[in-house]
């Protein structure tokens, strides 16, 4: 199983997760990304910050549907590395992106006030829409096919 090295290191474990706990994830990072987007003029760095946390939620939600959770030590940098697997090669560059935005994110809210370009808020918000919406499209095909 390709998740075999993260469920033995304990870097995740195996969880089934109710449909309303994955919608809640979902609802969440849909939330975010309108938070994000009034915030961005007014403050990029928790713009930022609430975009990259939509993108930790729609990954969750997608973890959540896979019958898996992250371990609470390490929770963001877990999940991402579960994503990193599960969305294949396609989008590694895109989780290699989010990844590095999570240290990034945490630079921005405890080293350094104002550390995020507007460029950078606006091009994580724009990454955080698309992903979100792929993600939502990804988990109702599965809950169609399903059906």
């Amino acid at each position: 199983m390709k998740y075999d090295e993260l469920l033995n290191s304990r870097r995740i474990r195996k969880e089934k997760a109710s449909r309303v706990e994955i919608e809640h994830a979902l609802d969440r990072a849909e939330r975010d990304l309108k938070t994000a987007q009034t915030l961005i003029d007014r403050d990029r760095d928790w713009s930022f910050a609430v975009a990259y946390d939509a993108v930790l939620q729609a990954s969750r939600a997608y973890m959540f549907a896979q019958g898996f959770r992250p371990a609470s030590n390490e929770s963001h940098k877990n999940t991402f590395a579960f994503m990193r697997l599960a969305m294949g090669k396609d989008y590694e560059e895109l989780m290699a992106y989010f990844d590095r935005m999570r240290n990034k994110r945490n630079q921005a809210l405890y080293e350094i006030a104002g550390l995020i370009t507007e460029t950078e808020a606006r091009n994580i918000l724009e990454k955080a829409e698309s992903f979100v919406a792929m993600i939502r499209e990804e988990l109702k095909r599965a809950t169609d096919a399903d059906a």
